[in-house]
């Protein structure tokens, strides 16, 4: 009934192998847990996999983008806790990603579900079970944040946010390939940073400054009107369709993100495609049709038009490089990296995006 835009060309376990060659067998118990594989249905691209506003070249999931940082971790620590603990970082992540947060009003940090992991974690008794075979403790993987090669500050460079960056800029504007990954990739070591802390570094300085450009101009197309209504209108669309009960609270963490849809479309049939409870299926088949948006600097009239205005989290990379075996922040040795990293913090997009409410 429905489908993403295309099928994937892109061969995602050659990804992986770039990533780490060896998959662990100690990871092939937890890839079958129901709590990882319930992310197969979850976009990393929040919910942009579903509109005709972008037109991503493949589709991306949560489970995918959990098992790259699993294999990013394992590949410069061989530390099972670790790898672990990056396998499992997103296991409360609700469907279309981030447009949990927009609809919970946190688009500027992106946190808000960060603190149910360790509860989902606690609470799996088939997860507990192979940690146990594993000798492992929750404490030791249930908080990712406590191993910083899996993950930091912005903008330091983390196995979380490397692997989120490659898949991106490859879906959405075409970045990366296979080639330009392997290079980066491989370029790269475990270094000591100015917080006396591990940290992923880049080994030659014009990789490190190809790595920040391309990082900058992905994280450019997440700061753009475009990307700010998709999110924020398809989580007002999960809410008003919350408070008719089409989905419940606990259907955001249970079913898949063509579930929710079906759902909502089911409930417009049982209406007759006549009733429309709350305007849902007019501003549903706005976010699935919309092609542009208007970039205005006030809101357009709100009988024809979904408009939105908000500032969202920045994502950007000031890597770290060795230079004469030391590693240094790249901003500090490089001025066109000082400019690309400026340049993206200085965007601004007009005040607001806007978008025509299609009726039919």
């Amino acid at each position: 009934m429905m489908s993403l835009h295309k099928p994937s060309d892109y061969d995602i376990a050659a990804y992986h192998r770039l990533l780490s060659p060896e998959l662990p067998a100690f990871l092939d118990k937890y890839l079958e847990l129901p709590i990882l594989t319930r992310l197969k249905g979850i976009g990393l691209l929040c919910g942009t996999d579903w509109t005709n506003l972008y037109n991503n070249r493949f589709y991306y999931s949560r489970y995918q983008h959990s098992l790259g940082v699993a294999l990013i971790i394992w590949h410069f620590t061989h530390n099972k806790a670790q790898t672990i603990a990056g396998l499992l970082h997103d296991v409360s992540t609700p469907v279309f990603s981030h447009v949990g947060d927009f609809r919970l009003g946190d688009a500027l940090t992106q946190t808000s579900t960060e603190a149910l992991n360790a509860n989902f974690i606690g609470a799996d008794k088939e997860l507990l079970s192979c940690l146990a075979k594993d000798e492992l403790l929750v404490e030791q993987v249930n908080n990712y944040h406590n191993y910083p090669i899996a993950d930091n500050e912005i903008p330091q460079l983390s196995a979380d946010r490397l692997e989120y960056m490659f898949p991106s800029g490859m879906a959405l504007d075409g970045s990366w390939d296979l080639h330009s990954i392997k290079v980066c990739y491989n370029d790269l070591v475990i270094a000591q940073n100015e917080f006396n802390s591990t940290e992923l570094a880049f080994q030659t300085y014009e990789i490190a400054e190809e790595y920040c450009r391309r990082f900058c101009l992905t994280g450019h197309i997440l700061q753009l009107n475009e990307n700010k209504l998709a999110l924020h209108l398809l989580g007002h669309i999960l809410n008003l369709a919350l408070q008719k009960a089409i989905p419940q609270e606990s259907d955001f963490m249970k079913l898949s993100e063509r579930e929710i849809f079906e759902n909502i479309e089911a409930h417009h049939r049982e209406l007759g495609n006549v009733h429309d409870d709350f305007g849902i299926y007019r501003l549903y088949r706005t976010f699935r049709k919309m092609t542009k948006i208007e970039h205005t600097d006030a809101p357009l009239d709100e009988k024809k038009y979904f408009s939105v205005s908000l500032n969202v989290k920045q994502r950007y990379i000031n890597p770290l490089v060795l230079i004469d075996a030391k590693a240094v922040r790249l901003d500090t040795v490089s001025k066109q990296a000082k400019k690309y990293i400026e340049d993206f913090l200085a965007y601004k997009d007009t005040a607001y995006g806007c978008v025509e409410i299609i009726d039919d």
